[in-house]
């Protein structure tokens, strides 16, 4: 029993919490966890099982830099327009990857774009490579390649094979070999020789699907990531149900990477090839005309040797005239470089300056022809709208302007220079004219001569190493690890897939009970109406007891060692405590027992209350006060003998002043249990005027002068007013709730009734209480009840 001294602390203190409490709610409930952890499990066995697995390939390569390959920028370390580059971005090399053009490659060279599939009872298995069959498309690459198309096929034999559309059409049988026309222009079905003879009797689905499409499922399937962080070393990975598929792809897709580097190496290097195969055509033609004229220079005036005397002039109109050469030469190659630079739309490579002197143009033609192998490049994974390639072509135009200035001012001053070379020349040739003509002129040529023989070697060295150059040109990755799988199927992961399951199925009715416990508003036990109601006294619990009758209700009976019955002794000796403890002057023997709403028990909790007090030896009287809804007589009508009747009761008392109280009580035996009870009557119009007449006090006074105990049934407190109108004659007041059944929020109604004094000596009591969510002592049982042993203790008993 709770609060049998009657202390009123707040209503509104919280308990603590409980976690021993918390979790019994889970423990039990147990059931339902293992229930939904087998579920769930056997999901995932047969999600498993009938799942296609798939193989994780993996290939690992390292971005070479510049100075690290044999290109064309090694065999022109010298000219300032192949220098050394910066090291390429890992993050560029592995968009282009990735790019869309090198994946296109891919997918036509392997293939990819058609699918064939074994047909199985569950799923569909792909073959690759081993096909039974092959497909021949009369139409176009450029058709096929943008053709969507399913169909299936049955091979009955080595010469014939059924073929259908869909699924569920009709086959045709077909000759292999015979033309199959279709909405793109029709497919030739030629079996394989080597596997034909294995896939008699199967269905094969194949599948023919856009080449884009298929470019972009490997775009999104492929990843490519650094080793580590500044790690030129990539890891390319790829996921699929064919692990050689995955391989080839791989490998494949190196290939390509490297095939499209060297491709973009191999540019500038044939630009200045080309170049220079201009340059020693017209340094040849000149050498050519110049040894001509040495030869007719010779043969004319017969010289064969220079004199002593005009040495020292000679030697320093030499020098001069190739100072002169070698500016006019710089002059025709800033032309050459200037007319390249006319175009301001294009950007193509410019051509080395050859040894120009000019820093700021070596400078700026080398980091021009840098930036545009840098846009090709980008081009390849990017289009030309690409915000990197605008922001690139307006520095190429900025740069294209600076070397046209650059060049200008060169100019300006290689004409200066000339214009002082000529000046020395002159001064020069003034002394030579004192030494005999032909010598002077002899020597002019060979000057010549020797300045055209010095720059047609120079450029025959370079054409060679250009040429070199571009069949040694070497990889910009280099393989470290083939693609290779270790074999096992990396998804399902069986052991993550069951985890999950089991989380899962102990979640699912973790988070139902938790949810319906947080959105459950009802009372269940004892400790739900002590935290709810703290002032009030609460006698006890009632346990809901399955009821083997098959009419009428479970009754208490005589010497009865049911729960049942025990329970009402406890509520019994708890009410004797109580009533002992309280001083009460005028009906002390009178207990109403009433409820908030209708369905709480009362009827029920009455007869069994006044059967449970009878079996004492008691006199007790069960008075059926609620004359709205009558209960009683329904409970104990099996019980009562036939002669009995509820045709006279409480109302006809009430209305007729000549019946006695006496004569509306009957005396019953119910299950051997002698009792007296004052049945309801019958159902009047105004039950509320009838309990407000003077006789109600008449029999209250008379009933309580003649009874141990009066038990009186009232209707519910909160719906009527029939139990506050009668409230003054009762000593006590038990208050029913419902274990699953009353709201926590009406419970309200009953605190504002003990605080108000409505009802005299207001103690609760909670009836239909599950036995699984008994209070204190709920686990123990009842003393002398055989031991209710669990399904675990059977088990392992």
């Amino acid at each position: 029993m709770s609060k049998l001294n009657n202390i009123s602390p707040t209503d509104n203190i919280s308990s603590p919490f409980n976690l021993k409490k918390a979790i019994s709610i889970y423990l039990k409930k147990w059931f339902w966890f293992v229930l939904s952890c087998i579920i769930c499990l056997g999901i995932a066995y047969f999600k498993l099982r009938y799942t296609t697995p798939e193989y994780l390939a993996t290939a690992k390569i390292m971005i070479l830099d510049e100075k690290d390959a044999s290109g064309a920028g090694s065999a022109f370390n010298d000219l300032p327009l192949f220098a050394e580059k910066e090291d390429a971005k890992v993050d560029d090399e592995i968009q282009v990857l990735t790019s869309r053009s090198i994946l296109k490659k891919i997918v036509k060279k392997l293939n990819l774009n058609l699918q064939f599939f074994a047909k199985g009872r569950v799923y569909d298995s792909e073959i690759y490579k081993n096909t039974p069959i092959a497909i021949n498309f009369i139409a176009t690459d450029s058709i096929i390649n943008q053709t969507r198309f399913n169909f299936y096929i049955d091979i009955i034999s080595k010469k014939e094979f059924e073929y259908r559309v869909n699924e569920d059409d009709e086959p045709k049988k077909i000759s292999f070999g015979e033309k199959i026309p279709t909405y793109f222009g029709g497919l030739i079905i030629t079996p394989n020789t080597l596997n034909i003879d294995k896939s008699v009797g199967s269905s094969i689905y194949i599948v023919i699907n856009p080449i884009s499409n298929v470019t972009q499922y490997l775009k999104n399937r492929i990843f490519v990531f650094q080793d580590g962080k500044s790690s030129k070393v990539l890891n390319i990975s790829l996921q699929d149900p064919i692990v050689e598929k995955a391989k080839d792809i791989i490998n494949e897709l190196i290939k390509e990477y490297n095939e499209s580097a060297k491709e973009l190496k191999n540019t500038n290097s044939i630009n200045t090839a080309s170049f220079i195969n201009e340059r020693v055509e017209l340094i040849a033609s000149d050498l050519v005309n110049v040894d001509d004229s040495i030869v007719r220079f010779k043969t004319g005036n017969k010289v064969t040797d220079v004199t002593s005397e005009a040495g020292q002039f000679l030697s320093s109109s030499m020098l001069n005239e190739q100072q002169l050469e070698q500016s006019k030469m710089h002059l025709r190659q800033l032309n050459y470089m200037g007319s390249s630079l006319v175009d301001s739309d294009s950007f193509s490579p410019i051509p080395s300056n050859l040894g120009l002197g000019d820093p700021s143009i070596s400078a700026l033609s080398s980091k021009y022809n840098e930036l545009i192998f840098e846009r090709e490049r980008l081009l390849k994974s990017a289009g030309e709208k690409n915000s990197i390639v605008l922001a690139l072509d307006q520095t190429l135009k900025n740069i294209k302007n600076d070397l046209n200035s650059s060049i200008q001012n060169s100019k300006k001053s290689l004409n200066i220079q000339i214009s002082g070379l000529e000046n020395q020349s002159s001064k020069l040739n003034s002394k030579i004219f004192s030494v005999p003509a032909q010598e002077s002129k002899l020597r002019s040529i060979e000057r010549k001569q020797g300045i055209k023989e010095s720059l047609y070697l120079y450029l025959l060295q370079k054409r060679e190493e250009a040429a070199i150059s571009l069949t040694a040109t070497s990889p910009n990755a280099k393989v470290i690890d083939e693609a290779y799988s270790s074999g096992s199927p990396i998804s399902p992961n069986r052991k993550t897939a069951f985890i999950a399951a089991l989380f899962l199925g102990l979640l699912i009715p973790f988070l139902v009970i938790y949810v319906t416990d947080l959105l459950d508003t009802k009372i269940h036990n004892k400790e739900d109406l002590e935290k709810e109601i703290r002032s009030i006294t609460i006698l006890g619990e009632v346990p809901k007891v399955k009821n083997s009758l098959k009419d009428g209700i479970l009754l208490v009976e005589k010497n009865d060692r049911s729960i049942l019955s025990e329970s009402f002794r406890i509520i019994r000796t708890n009410f004797d405590y109580v009533r002992r403890g309280r001083n009460v002057e005028n009906y002390d023997n009178v207990v109403f027992v009433t409820s908030t709403i209708n369905g709480e028990g009362k009827s029920f909790f009455s007869v069994n209350t006044a059967l449970t007090m009878a079996n004492t030896g008691k006199r007790i009287l069960l008075i059926g006060a609620d004359i709205r809804n009558p209960q009683i007589y329904s409970i104990l009508k099996n019980q009562i003998k036939s002669n009995a009747t509820a045709d006279i009761g409480l109302t006809e008392y009430l209305v007729d002043k000549s019946i006695l109280a006496g004569e509306t009580i009957n005396t019953y035996s119910i299950n051997e249990i002698k009792i007296d009870i004052l049945l309801s009557g019958k159902v009047p119009p105004n039950p509320a005027e009838l309990l407000m007449m003077g006789r109600v006090k008449e029999l209250f006074d008379y009933a309580s002068s003649q009874y141990d105990m009066v038990i009186v049934d009232t209707a519910p407190a909160m719906l009527v007013t029939d139990t506050l109108l009668i409230s003054e004659y009762a000593g006590h007041t038990i208050y029913l709730t419902r274990a699953g059944y009353t709201e926590k929020q009406i419970l309200n109604f009953a605190k504002e009734l003990y605080a108000s004094k409505k009802l005299n000596g207001m103690m609760l009591v909670v009836n239909d209480v599950s036995q699984a969510n008994f209070g204190y002592g709920a686990k123990y049982g009842y003393y002398g009840t055989p031991e209710k042993k669990s399904f675990l203790n059977k088990i392992f008993k």
